[in-house]
């Protein structure tokens, strides 16, 4: 079956969050006079990113917006750094909307231009209404609406957030296709019934990544990029 919407993955997947966060966080450093290895930070501050996630998805804590976690997750890793005072909370709010201006890998947007005219487009992923929307706004993505945790207010890779999804658009799940290039992503979405997609993106976490190189599920599609992935969706 065809499917009439694709649903995707962003941190990762669409956009090259590691370099974009580290270049931010040089800038800003360096704006103080200070020397900060970028990408070792953006490492520290993503890896707070599941910790505070999965005390929501537990229920250890009510549902609270990604915004409010990388705030939260971006002074753990000033304050561990020491340098919780070194900016003003005016710059930390600027800092933490970082994840807002993140650069599409090359083939992101011309593959999702030419996806658009035959499916269906929306972010599923675990950032906020608020920064997909200003972040598809800043990298140009054509998404026909947002969905994700926060309609579902809860985040992946618990199921009830792709049910909301594709409860949002009036579709099966058998309809709907996740496209990400995280196998666990995909297992939980198939498990719910979802068509799936992997695009591998190797340099998402620098030049050492192990994990996600290659399929490790048996998905409806493999891809090498969204221009591949137009082809073979026809």
């Amino acid at each position: 079956m065809k499917p009439q919407a694709l649903i995707f993955d962003v941190f990762g997947t669409l956009v090259d969050w590691r370099s974009s966060i580290a270049t931010h966080v040089t800038a800003a450093y360096a704006e103080k006079g200070l020397d900060v290895d970028g990408p070792a930070f953006a490492d520290a501050w993503r890896a707070e990113y599941q910790p505070a996630m999965q005390r929501i998805r537990s229920g250890k804590r009510a549902w609270v917006p990604l915004d409010d976690l990388h705030m939260e997750n971006l002074m753990a890793v000033l304050e561990r750094t020491g340098h919780a005072a070194t900016f003003c909370p005016d710059e930390i709010i600027d800092l933490a909307r970082a994840w807002e201006e993140l650069t599409p890998w090359p083939d992101t947007c011309p593959g999702l231009m030419r996806l658009r005219p035959h499916h269906i487009l929306a972010p599923c992923s675990n950032g906020s209404i608020a920064l997909m929307t200003r972040l598809a706004k800043y990298a140009r993505m054509p998404f026909d609406c947002i969905l994700g945790a926060e309609i579902a207010h809860d985040y992946k890779p618990n199921p009830v957030v792709y049910q909301a999804s594709c409860d949002a658009l009036r579709l099966e799940p058998a309809e709907v296709m996740m496209v990400a290039c995280h196998n666990s992503d995909l297992a939980a979405a198939q498990d719910c019934g979802l068509q799936t997609a992997f695009i591998p993106r190797p340099a998402e976490h620098g030049p050492d990544q192990t994990m996600d190189l290659a399929p490790e599920g048996d998905w409806t599609v493999t891809a090498t990029d969204l221009n591949d992935l137009a082809d073979q969706l026809g």
